[in-house]
């Protein structure tokens, strides 16, 4: 949402809308000219608007949503608005997946800028170049996350789709796996004849995904037969991987190194690479483009020092994330791994427990707070003490401290030189990082 308003700020529209507390974003949106009420418990429309966007969180009972219904205010979803938008633009790039949307976003955006083509971009988090999760600019190239949620990428016109990974996640929507592939098939259906769709080649069963599509397919991954592959895969003492990127079609071979961590991010990058070709971008300028990306803010994000050990904030809040990004660390040099995790929603918590638990287990110290509920209330029979039990059993250091001073406090006395200290989830649980890092 935040991404939108700022495009549209840009553009020259008077955006005013609201949120449930403060945060970065409000506070640079405000910055930015909008007008930003906290609390969504009474109405803030003034009967001036022209349109009401909402998000899928916002439910028909948000006294906004009933007060325009009231005043004949047309309203429309956060997906059908960006929907209309990118049907301005000559190349919309969506880019989709259960995990590393925001990750491949910003290194197509900054690939893209680097080639200086001005793009409109869109995205789930802050990119630092730019300072923002948005920028508006020219009128052909618009970069977007395809977020699979309630759908909402069935609204979108992508003339170039990426898929990363399709795996269950928002069960609180889908009813299963299969549910969830059929929503990507449907995405990918979405190309026009003269459309492009990148997909992950180690996705299974591709055929059912790719089986109706009218547009052309590249694939890549880390097998040759796929048109963009890996291999010779190294990582510095700072974890970043170096490998080579074949280009099948071409035979060229060029040498890719990585500001991002882990084996997940060169899977990403590959998904650019594709993607930025197929725009005829040159693999020079897409080396050095990727050399120069340092990732999304809440990617695993090196926050400072806690009595010499060092901070990581990461937005993974998904068992396979938080593999990922625990498999990243383990190539930073460190003594223990302590990492603070957050569940966000109930739902997510109860359907994975035990895969939260495994995928958790791999640190060697773990201290776990409270779900952060975000659309949801604690209805679902499964919270942090199921979590922390599941967890037990494993036979891991795990604590559960809810109040995040007091975590704040057991870090402080626990963590140590040469530690390695990941904070993690999608809440508010970077608080933490921030208040150990504030000057």
């Amino acid at each position: 949402m935040s991404s939108l308003a700022s495009i549209i700020l840009d553009k020259g529209f008077t955006v005013s809308g609201s949120d449930e507390r403060q945060s970065a974003n409000t506070e640079r949106l405000v910055a930015e000219g909008a007008r930003v009420h906290i609390g969504q418990k009474v109405s803030h429309l003034d009967g001036t608007e022209d349109l009401v966007v909402y998000n899928a969180a916002i439910k028909e009972d948000n006294p906004d949503r009933v007060d325009a219904a009231k005043r004949g205010i047309p309203a429309v979803t956060r997906a059908e608005f960006l929907g209309k938008l990118m049907q301005n633009y000559g190349t919309p790039i969506g880019i989709s997946g259960t995990h590393g949307k925001t990750s491949t976003t910003g290194m197509i955006s900054e690939i893209i800028m680097a080639a200086g083509l001005d793009p409109t971009l869109s995205l789930g988090g802050v990119l630092p170049s730019i300072g923002s999760t948005a920028r508006d600019g020219g009128r052909e190239y618009f970069v977007f996350e395809a977020c699979e949620y309630t759908n909402s990428f069935l609204s979108f016109f992508p003339k170039i789709a990426v898929i990363l990974n399709i795996e269950e996640d928002h069960l609180d929507f889908f009813k299963d796996i299969n549910d969830i592939r059929n929503s990507f098939r449907r995405f990918a259906e979405l190309l026009p004849s003269d459309g492009t769709l990148v997909m992950n080649g180690e996705i299974s069963n591709p055929g059912e995904i790719t089986g109706n599509l009218k547009g052309s397919l590249l694939t890549y991954g880390f097998d040759p037969a796929f048109d963009y592959y890996a291999d010779s895969v190294t990582y510095d003492n700072e974890g970043h991987p170096s490998f080579i990127c074949h280009e099948k079609a071409t035979g060229l071979a060029f040498p890719v190194t990585l500001s991002l961590t882990g084996r997940h991010n060169v899977s990403n990058s590959l998904a650019a690479i594709a993607a930025a070709r197929k725009l005829g971008i040159s693999h020079e300028v897409i080396a050095d483009a990727l050399k120069n990306c340092s990732g999304s803010k809440r990617r695993f994000e090196k926050r400072g020092e806690l009595n010499g050990a060092l901070i990581i904030d990461d937005f993974a809040h998904h068992p396979s994330e938080i593999k990922a990004t625990l498999t990243a660390a383990r190539n930073l040099p460190h003594h223990d791994l302590w990492v603070v995790f957050q569940p966000h929603t109930y739902t997510r918590t109860k359907a994975f427990l035990h895969e939260f638990a495994e995928a958790l287990s791999m640190a060697d110290h773990i201290i776990l707070t409270d779900v952060y509920p975000a659309r949801e209330e604690d209805i679902y029979g499964c919270n942090s003490v199921n979590l922390y039990e599941e967890i037990k059993k494993l036979g891991a250091d795990i604590r559960y401290i809810k109040d995040f001073k007091e975590i704040e406090n057991c870090l402080k006395t626990n963590c140590t030189k040469n530690d390695l200290l990941i904070t993690m989830g999608a809440g508010n649980v970077v608080n933490i990082a921030d208040s150990l890092t504030a000057k």
